[in-house]
């Protein structure tokens, strides 16, 4: 006798009934077709059908779902400290761990591609680099979302394809040391780098080939490379790897002036009583950094309601900490800036790299 506490497979065949059609019989069998609508409609809600929630309910949903989730896998390469803060708040006020895993912007690009060609799928959100942003969503292992939250962001921060967004911009800042250099002196412009003043005082990040495209891309071509070979040929330049690096360089008096050192950077050192400050010389150029749930993420509920929160209130934390948000109702980022852009930059990256490493690098030649 099959009874209504049986368990079944809502995917296989239904259970044999007996031949004798009571009215018993009949409860059973409207328990079990409602049960196997609950598994089907259960089933149905994908991490595609969460990504798209819309509605007066929409939150609570997510809300509700995460808790049941427990838990949200988060890949980041932001500075340790601005990730737990946000992370704690979220945990907070939702009742939801965060569980970080940080490397490179390289490294998470790198981890995630290794996982997904494994079949392991331990990631729900990522928040990284731009460009290593535009490299997940190349290889299809982003989930294409919507969120009403959207709407509050820069109109550069949206992608057509929606796989990620920005949530926060570095801009490169020339910064430098305010005991060797009066802010009355400091350039207003790269043209200035040209004067003899700045012999042997000049340094650059290693890696920045994406800030030069965009630069070559608002100035002319002809004319950065003409401008920049100049520069160096004339004052040289110390090429340094890492843009934390070159900030801490910058404060120890050993580089003082970079080029290409983060604006949030900046801030922080500013913050902590460094000898540090920065001017944005025009063009004024940022990096996108974004935030994107994985396609195969374990806890999609909890995925959407970080990324949503990360969108919102992270934002206020972000900037708090020196952090350029992408949220315009919580500051508007400043006037005329373009951020790189980091699809471009994947198709021609070969170019400027080797221009970029022939120019500076190379000391000019």
């Amino acid at each position: 006798m099959f009874t209504a506490s049986a368990s079944f497979n809502a995917a296989g065949p239904l259970p044999t009934l007996p031949r004798k059609r009571g009215r018993g019989t009949l409860a059973r069998l409207f328990t079990i077709v409602a049960c196997l609508f609950a598994a089907t409609a259960a089933h149905a809600e994908t991490i595609a059908d969460i990504a798209n929630l819309s509605g007066p309910d929409r939150t609570q949903r997510l809300i509700d779902g995460a808790r049941k989730e427990g838990v949200v896998s988060l890949y980041s390469s932001a500075v340790i400290d601005d990730t737990n803060a946000i992370a704690g708040a979220f945990e907070q006020k939702y009742g939801v761990k965060v569980q970080l895993w940080r490397g490179s912007s390289e490294d998470i690009l790198r981890r995630a591609a290794t996982e997904h060609r494994g079949g392991r799928y331990d990631a729900d959100v990522a928040e990284t680099a731009g460009t290593e942003m535009e490299g997940l969503q190349r290889e299809r292992l982003l989930q294409e979302m919507s969120s009403p939250v959207f709407a509050e962001l820069i109109p550069q921060a949206v992608k057509p394809h929606r796989a990620w967004v920005t949530s926060r911009l570095s801009i490169f800042t020339a910064a430098y040391n305010t005991t060797l250099i009066a802010p009355a002196d400091a350039p207003q412009s790269y043209d200035a780098l040209l004067d003899p003043k700045w012999k042997g005082k000049l340094g650059i990040e290693a890696d920045d080939g994406n800030w030069f495209m965009s630069v070559a891309n608002a100035m002319g071509e002809d004319k950065a490379v003409a401008l920049f070979r100049n520069i160096v040929a004339l004052n040289g330049i110390s090429v340094r790897k890492g843009h934390t690096l070159l900030a801490n360089l910058v404060v120890a008096g050993e580089v003082p002036l970079a080029l290409t050192v983060y604006g949030y950077r900046v801030n922080a050192l500013k913050g902590k009583g460094a000898p540090i400050e920065g001017v944005v010389l025009p063009p004024a150029i940022a990096l996108p950094t974004g935030i994107a749930v994985f396609a195969k993420a374990p806890h999609p509920y909890a995925a959407a309601l970080f990324m949503d929160f990360f969108l919102s209130d992270g934002q206020r934390i972000l900037l708090a900490r020196g952090n350029v948000p992408s949220n315009r109702t919580v500051a508007e980022p400043p006037p005329g800036l373009t951020l790189v852009d980091v699809s471009k930059f994947l198709d021609e990256g070969d170019k400027w790299t080797k221009l970029f490493k022939e120019i500076f690098a190379g000391q000019g030649r």
